[in-house]
This record gives structure tokens, sequence and C-alpha cells, in this order.
């Protein structure tokens, strides 16, 4: 068992977070800190009995010798400098997407994690949900065969159902919309499940909600694979029938399909009880070539992203004392916002934009 910390009041996940440290018997104690008290006071009526201190001070902070790693909840604009701060005392990172507001911001902190041999994980929870993990496994036996095309699409509440003065729609702070704030998530799920990389995209991004902010929400990319697949992800806040708030199960709808030579797998990840549908035409398929696969209903769990949230964070504690590799690190959210940005500059220019390969 150890302490740890929770940097950042004010992200919509930063409850969650509390949430998951409170639930995790790894973790006996933890401090928070935000530059702005009320906000610190906000959260901690969420009401953790593990919270032992809460600091407006950083340096303070970090002068604890019991805190072998973060959890850092930022806004982008300045989540690369606090984040190097933390490496700079000694502390391992898990961050909260984006890393930044470009890949020019998060190429430094990747870096500096790598020079002080310190662990730097991105909170792409989604790769631990068990149909994923389960379609990653049946992609990499073959059973779809080589990838011809991936589809995505995720589109969820409009704008004016989550609060347009927030800073996730402000360039200023966000960098981006719909794509730098949940693109990202299904643009890393792309290279997780197919072990592929975008090289290119072609991209369009729109503000079409009518609101005042100035940053996309929809966007439609076309994208390459380095095996010569090539994707598409159509994201944005275009439901008008869905219900309010942030935290609305309802307020999603979503589809990941991947379609092989042998057959294809297919799902809609934001389903109270996802279903994971798969075709092969392989010959150890013949006797039942469609499946409908019903994995078990997860156990409730307060958590940020439940019981599968859990099981990265864990992860993340057992990759800090070198049990494990890091269940999604620096280079993966580097890479997406590789794509991100050049779906912004292939919008911008109207040209096909190459993205630069990890490492």
């Amino acid at each position: 068992m150890a302490k740890t910390a929770l940097l950042g009041a004010r992200n919509p996940h930063s409850a969650g977070h509390l949430r998951t440290l409170q639930a995790m018997p790894e973790v006996e104690g933890i401090v928070l800190w935000d530059e702005d008290p009320a906000a610190l006071a906000a959260l901690r009526q969420a009401g953790t009995d593990k919270v032992e201190a809460a600091y407006t001070n950083l340096d303070a902070l970090l002068a604890h010798q019991d805190l072998p790693w973060v959890i850092a909840a930022l806004r982008p604009d300045i989540n690369p400098g606090i984040c190097q701060r933390v490496l700079a005392a000694g502390k391992h990172v898990l961050s909260e997407k984006p890393l930044g507001r470009r890949a020019a911001d998060v190429e430094p902190l990747v870096a500096a994690a790598e020079q002080a041999g310190l662990q730097l994980g991105v909170c792409y929870l989604n790769r631990y949900h068990p149909v994923v993990q389960r379609a990653r496994a049946l992609i990499g036996e073959g059973v779809i065969g080589p990838l011809m095309s991936v589809e995505v699409r995720l589109i969820t509440t409009q704008v004016k159902k989550r609060d347009p003065r927030h800073w996730l729609f402000s360039d200023a702070y966000a960098g981006g919309g719909i794509l730098a704030w949940l693109g990202c998530h299904y643009l890393d799920l792309m290279r997780y499940l197919t072990g592929d990389e975008v090289i290119s995209v072609m991209a369009e991004v729109a503000t079409r909600s009518g609101e005042v902010i100035d940053v996309e929400d929809i966007a439609t990319l076309s994208l390459r694979f380095r095996s010569g697949a090539v994707g598409s992800l159509h994201a944005g806040y275009v439901l008008a029938l869905s219900g309010e708030g942030y935290f609305n199960q309802a307020g999603y709808d979503s589809y990941i399909g991947l379609n092989g030579q042998e057959g294809r797998i297919y799902w809609t990840p934001t389903a109270t009880a996802p279903c994971l549908h798969v075709e092969s035409t392989l010959p150890a398929w013949s006797s039942a070539p469609i499946w409908d696969m019903h994995l078990p209903a997860l156990p409730p769990s307060p958590a940020y992203g439940g019981v599968y949230g859990v099981a990265m964070v864990r992860d993340f504690i057992r990759a800090t004392q070198g049990q494990c590799a890091v269940p999604a690190g620096g280079w993966d959210a580097l890479q997406a916002q590789r794509i991100v940005d050049a779906a912004y500059e292939s919008s911008r220019t109207g040209r096909r934009v190459a993205v630069p390969p990890p490492g």
C-alpha cells in the first residue's frame, strides 16, 4: 500500500479519479492539489475518508517523499508543464488525455519521462474494457484475416447540453474540440486493436452547433494505415434528444467495426451490455461462422471507468514497480495527438497530411 496524489480539481474526471483511488486497497492515502481553493473544497465534499490533505502550492505537495506516483487531471494547456515538474520531483505520472494542446507540447514531456526513467501513462481506459480485450485477442489470432478497413463512429449530446462556457470548448485551453477530448479515445483504440499505425489523414472538421465556441464540434476523418488498410472516424456533439449532463449513458451513439479478408468484428462500445459480433470464414469457424459473444455484465463500481478503470490504474501501479509494461504510455498519447493535429491541418489546408511514425 502507498499514498498518491490527485492533481487538478476542475477536470470533468477529477471526481471520478478520486472515487477510483478510494476504491483501490493499494492506495492508503490521498493528497489533492489545485490552484483554486474553492475547487479543492468542492472536490473534497465529494467525500472520501482517504484524503489526508489538500494543497494550493504544488511544491509543497511534491516535497512529500511518500508519493511514488500521481494522477494528473488538468487542462491541456497547463498539463505538460505541471507533469514535467512532477517528473523532476522523481514521481511517476498517470495523466488524463490529452496530455497537451498539440503534439509539440507532448513530445518534451514524453522525452522527460524517458530521461528520468519514470513511467508516464495516459488514461485510455477503454483499452481495458473486456469487449475490447476480447476483440483484440481475436484479431491477433487472425480470425478476420488481413485487415481491410476500420469503421468508427462516436456521436454524443450537443454542445448546448454540455456547458459551452467550459474550457473544453476553448481552443486556448483545450487545443481542440470533439477530436481532442473524445475522438482521441477511438483513435487510440484503432491502433490498439489492430497493432497498425495511421500514416496519413484526410479530414474535415467544422463548428456547426450554433454555440459561441472556437473548437470543432463535428469531424470526419479518412485514415490510411501502414498495412495499406483504410479507416474512418465520424465524431460529433450532435444528439438533440438524448438528455443533458456530462455523465449520461443514454447520450452516446457509437460503433466500432473491423473488416478483414476472412471476416469482421463489430460492436457498440457505449451500450450498457455490449455484445461482440464476430464473423469468420476460417476453417476452424466453419461449424459456426457467425457468433454473438455476450460477455458477463460488469459489476457496479463508482470508479472512473468502473472495474476496468480500476484494473488499468492497478496495472499502472504495477508498471511503476517494474512488474509489467505501462498500460498506455506517453508514446501512445503522443501518437493519438499527432493524428488529431494532422486532422486539423488537413481540414485547414484541404490536403492529405502525413502522420509521423512512433518513436
